[in-house]
C-alpha cells in the first residue's frame, strides 16, 4: 500500500508501536506515544539491514522517498548506504575540525620545536606573514577544500605588491604544511602545494651587502672618529671593523664572554649563526660544539674595557638599548649611523665583514685564517663540526696587525697600511700560498714555530711601536664656551642656594622634629624663610633652629609679607655698621633683637634687589 501525506498526518498513538509501510522498503514507524520516524529496510550481503531517515514532520513523505531512492541507488552500486552516510558525516566533522587555520596552528606548533627564537627569525616572521596574507583568505576554509588555484591566488596577491621573497617563503611554507597535513589529517589525499614554484615570478638578482675597499677606509674612519651620535654606536661600528663578527653576535655580547686577560672573546655556539644551523640540523648540544673564539687586538680590548667601566647594574648586554637597559642594541642602530655618516647604499654594518675579509686577503693573509676569523665554514672540511677555535694564535697576530693598519688608514698613511705581507714562521722557510691554504704542509722544526707577519724583505712587524696607534675610544670634548653674565649670576645663585646651611625641606623637618607637611604649612603661613631656584625645590636656612635667629627672621617676614625671600635672605647677610660691621644673622642676640629687626626690615623696604629667574 502506498502511503499518502494525509495518512501520515492522521497516524495517531494507540498505546502500542506500529509501522505504516510505503513502497520499496520505506515505512513510517509510529511509537506508542505517537512519535513518527522514517526508516528504510534493505538487504546487504544477504542480511536484512535498516537505516533511519529522520523524524516526521521534519522530513516529509516526499523527502523520505528521495532518501530511499538514493539509498537504493547506492545498494545497486555495491555501496552500503549506512556506511556511506557514516563516512559522509565523519568527513563533514573532519572538515569542520580541520580548517586551514587549525592545521596551520598545529603545524606551526610542531615546527616551533626546532626554530630559533628572535624577531627576525622564522618563528616570528612566519606567523606575521600568515596573519597578514594567508589566514584572512584561507583560514576558515576546510583543509579538504583547498586546491592549488586557491594557494596560487594567495601567492599572486603577494607577488603583485612586488614582495617576491615573501612569496617564495610562503610557497615553501605551504608545501611543508601540506606535507605535514598528509600525515596528521585523516583522508587528506594529495598535496595541493607541490610544484607551485613552476609558475613563480623569478626573483631579482641578489644584492649583497655593499662594502668599501681599502682606499675608502681613511674617509670612513675619520668620519667615524667625528661621529656626533652616541659613543656606544661609534664604538660598535669600530668594534665590528676590529673583529669581523656579525652584527647579531655583537648585539648579543655579554660581559661574561670576554676574557681580557687572555685577549679573547669566546662566543657560545648557540649565538653564532653558522653554528646554530649545525645544531638544528645535526641535533647537537651546545657543549658538543667548539665555541667561536675571537682574538682581540689592543684597540678592541680598549673598547671592551671602556664599555665594562660604564656597565650598569641592570644592564645585560655590552651594547645596550638606548632606553631599556635589559634589552640589546637595536638591529637598525648601526646601519642608521652609517647612513648619517653619508654611506647610504654604500656600506652596511654586516658589510664591514666584507671590508675586513677583502682587505686581509688582498694584504696576503691565508684564506683559512680569514675564514676562521669570520666563522665561515671551510668547504673542504670533512669533519662533522667546523672548529671555530682554529688558528687562534695566528689570528691574534693578524687582528693586531689589522687594527694597527686601520689606525694608519685613519692617519692617511694608505700606502703603508695597504702594503702586502709575507707570512713567515720563525725557524722555518717562508710559507707559500699553497702551504698557507693547507694544500701543502709546511716543513717544521722541533721547536715551536712563532708567527711573524712582515713586510717583503724585512724581518720585523709592520707597526713596531705605538707611535702610529690611536686610541679606540675618543670621548667627546665639548667646546669651551665663555659664560655670559646671566649664566655667571645663575651659577653664583645656585651655589648660594646649595650652601650647607640651606637645608632641603625633608632634612630641615628631620632636624626640627617636625613633619614635612608641618614645615610646608609654616612656610605658607610666613613663619619660615624658604628659598626657591627654578625646579630645584625649596630650602630652609638652618638659622631657624636658633631661637634668636628664628625670632629675627619671623619678625622680618611679618613686617615684609610681600618681599621676595631672596631679598630678605641677602638683607640678613649684609654687614651692618650699627651691628659692629657684622650681619644681622651673626650679631643677633636677645639684647639687640629689636635693633636687628629694625635694621633688616628698613633695608628690605628701601633697598633694591632684583631676583634672578633661574630655570
Amino acid at each position: 500500500m502506498v502511503l499518502s501525506d494525509m495518512a501520515v498526518r492522521r497516524a495517531k498513538a494507540t498505546g502500542k508501536a506500529y509501522d505504516l509501510y510505503d513502497t520499496l522498503g520505506l515505512y513510517l514507524a509510529v511509537t506508542a506515544n505517537g512519535g513518527k520516524s522514517w526508516h528504510f529496510r534493505y538487504y546487504w550481503l544477504n542480511k536484512r539491514k535498516r537505516m533511519s531517515f529522520g523524524t516526521y514532520p521534519e522530513v516529509s513523505l516526499l523527502e523520505a522517498r528521495a532518501l530511499r531512492d538514493a539509498a537504493r541507488a547506492l545498494v545497486a552500486k555495491g555501496i552500503n548506504p549506512r556506511v556511506h552516510r557514516k563516512q559522509k558525516r565523519a568527513a563533514a566533522k573532519l572538515a569542520g575540525e580541520h580548517t586551514f587555520e587549525a592545521v596551520y596552528k598545529q603545524w606551526f606548533a610542531h615546527r616551533e620545536l626546532s626554530l630559533k627564537k628572535g624577531r627576525q627569525c622564522t618563528s616570528s616572521t612566519l606567523p606575521r606573514i600568515f596573519d597578514k596574507d594567508v589566514l584572512p583568505l584561507l583560514g576558515k576554509r576546510s583543509i579538504y577544500e583547498i586546491k592549488r588555484p586557491d594557494l596560487l591566488e594567495v601567492i599572486a596577491r603577494i607577488e603583485r605588491r612586488k614582495a617576491l621573497s615573501v612569496a617564495e617563503k610562503v610557497r615553501t611554507w605551504f608545501n611543508q604544511m601540506f606535507r605535514y597535513a598528509l600525515v596528521v589529517v585523516p583522508d587528506l589525499e594529495y598535496n595541493p602545494a607541490s610544484d607551485l614554484d613552476v609558475v613563480a615570478v623569478p626573483l631579482p638578482p641578489v644584492n649583497h651587502n655593499p662594502f668599501l675597499r681599502m682606499p675608502d677606509l681613511p674617509k670612513l674612519l675619520q668620519r667615524l672618529r667625528k661621529y656626533r651620535g652616541r659613543l656606544q654606536t661609534q664604538l660598535g661600528l669600530r668594534f665590528l671593523l676590529l673583529t669581523g663578527v656579525r652584527t647579531g653576535e655583537l648585539r648579543l655580547a655579554t660581559p661574561d664572554q670576554f676574557h681580557l686577560d687572555q685577549g679573547l672573546w669566546i662566543i657560545p655556539p648557540e649565538i653564532v649563526k653558522q653554528l646554530q644551523t649545525d645544531m638544528r640540523r645535526k641535533r647537537q648540544k651546545p657543549q658538543d660544539i667548539p665555541p667561536y673564539i675571537v682574538p682581540l687586538s689592543a684597540q678592541a680590548i680598549e673598547i671592551v674595557r671602556h664599555l665594562l667601566d660604564h656597565f650598569k647594574p641592570a644592564q645585560r648586554y655590552l651594547f645596550r638599548h638606548d632606553y631599556d637597559l635589559k634589552r640589546r642594541m637595536s638591529e637598525n642602530t648601526l646601519n642608521t649611523a652609517l647612513k648619517r655618516m653619508g654611506y647610504r647604499d654604500l656600506q652596511t654594518g654586516h658589510g664591514l665583514r666584507a671590508v675586513m675579509s677583502t682587505a686581509l686577503n688582498e694584504i696576503g693573509y691565508p684564506l683559512k685564517w680569514v675564514d676562521a676569523q669570520l666563522s665561515h665554514v671551510d668547504p673542504n672540511k670533512t669533519s662533522a663540526t667546523y672548529n671555530h677555535a682554529e688558528y687562534v694564535e695566528q689570528r691574534r697576530r693578524m687582528m693586531q696587525d689589522w687594527a694597527d693598519r686601520l689606525d694608519l688608514f685613519e692617519q692617511n698613511m694608505v700606502e703603508a697600511a695597504s702594503m702586502p705581507l709575507t707570512i713567515h714562521v720563525e725557524g722555518v722557510s717562508a710559507v707559500t700560498n699553497e702551504q698557507a691554504n693547507g694544500t701543502e704542509p709546511p716543513k717544521t722544526t722541533a721547536a715551536s714555530p712563532i708567527l711573524l707577519v712582515t713586510k717583503p724583505g724585512d724581518a720585523v712587524p709592520l707597526v713596531t711601536t705605538a707611535a702610529h696607534r690611536l686610541s679606540a675610544v675618543t670621548l667627546p670634548q665639548p667646546a669651551a664656551q665663555p659664560l655670559s653674565d646671566v649664566q655667571r649670576e645663575r651659577m653664583e645663585l645656585i651655589d648660594v642656594f646649595e650652601s650647607p646651611h640651606n637645608l632641603p625641606v625633608a632634612a630641615y623637618a628631620k632636624l626640627a622634629g617636625k613633619s614635612r607637611r608641618w614645615i610646608s604649612y609654616e612656610v605658607r603661613a610666613g613663619n619660615l624663610l624658604a628659598l626657591n631656584v627654578g625646579n630645584r625645590g625649596q630650602r630652609v636656612p638652618d638659622w631657624h633652629l636658633d631661637p634668636h635667629k628664628h625670632a629675627l627672621i619671623q619678625a622680618v617676614l611679618k613686617l615684609n609679607r610681600d618681599a621676595d625671600p631672596w631679598k630678605i635672605y641677602h638683607a640678613l647677610l649684609k654687614p651692618r655698621g650699627a651691628l659692629g660691621r657684622r650681619s644681622a644673622i651673626e650679631a643677633v642676640t636677645a639684647d639687640n633683637l629689636d635693633k636687628a629687626i629694625m635694621v633688616v626690615s628698613t633695608d628690605v623696604k628701601e633697598g633694591e634687589w632684583f631676583p634672578l629667574q633661574v630655570a
